[in-house]
């Protein structure tokens, strides 16, 4: 196994002291984006992810696509993002969540390196293939990112060790096929895919993409190590502001802290 980065090492930790995980999203950028890290924070968020918004996000539903367009147009870029990020100081691990593009447009080494100087320790990029990640993979662990890999419902018994032998951080376990999004409950694809990788790896494993509300996180950890949530806390941000995430944060926090740790 390849040394543990702090991403990995607090979730583990945590894990392992009977604790489950939160990861909210927050696009980076947009207005209040550096006070709802703080918020997320304050209110029981493990780690934060933070989007780098994008021209073409593929995997982003509605309202992600939203807030990452109004993120642009208020000039956001993704060195003006970490440039941003130096002023953050919370005690908790901070991701990011790109598109390939932006990492090829500014080098592996270079991206990965601005990564590292803005207090970033892992990157979660969704379009990059496995077979594909070598090169931006070795760039990232030489400058001591951790890149979190996907694993989606419909991946194959063989394919999901290989995914594992890379994986670092934690493993991304989407929820179901589709863009990201609120709905109306939580997809049975989660529980299974978090099911089988559990059989699989120690290694914390998350449930992002569909976990829509406090009820659907508390379901999503009876089987996984955490949730990620990314619609319904942008969805919070943009209507009602930075303190309306802190707030959501902490309802899903009592939440998943009341489920039995099994």
């Amino acid at each position: 196994m390849a040394n543990l980065g702090s991403l990995e090492t607090e979730l583990r930790a945590k894990r392992d002291a009977g604790k489950k995980l939160l990861v909210p999203y927050i696009t980076g950028g947009l207005e209040g984006w550096l006070e709802a890290i703080r918020a997320a924070a304050a209110n029981g968020a493990d780690a934060i992810e933070i989007g780098i918004p994008f021209s073409d996000p593929v995997m982003d539903g509605p309202i992600i696509q939203l807030a990452s367009q109004k993120a642009l147009d208020a000039g956001a870029t993704p060195m003006s993002i970490l440039n941003d990020l130096r002023q953050v100081d919370v005690s908790i691990p901070l991701a990011v969540m790109c598109y390939y593009n932006t990492i090829h447009n500014a080098g592996h080494e270079r991206f990965a390196n601005a990564l590292a100087e803005a207090g970033v320790c892992a990157a979660i990029v969704p379009d990059l293939p496995l077979e594909e990640s070598g090169p931006w993979c070795k760039a990232a662990d030489a400058a001591g990112i951790e890149t979190v890999m996907l694993a989606a419902p419909t991946a194959p018994d063989e394919r999901l060790p290989r995914i594992l032998d890379r994986v670092r951080g934690f493993v991304y376990a989407v929820g179901l096929l589709g863009v990201t999004g609120e709905r109306d409950e939580l997809a049975s694809t989660a529980l299974l895919l978090a099911r089988r990788l559990k059989q699989l790896t120690s290694i914390p494993i998350l449930i992002g993409v569909g976990v829509s509300n406090a009820e659907q996180a508390a379901e999503a950890v009876t089987v996984a190590d955490g949730v990620v949530q990314g619609a319904s806390v942008m969805r919070r941000l943009l209507e009602d502001g930075p303190d309306a995430v802190g707030e959501y944060v902490a309802e899903v926090r009592e939440a998943i802290d009341r489920v039995p740790v099994a």
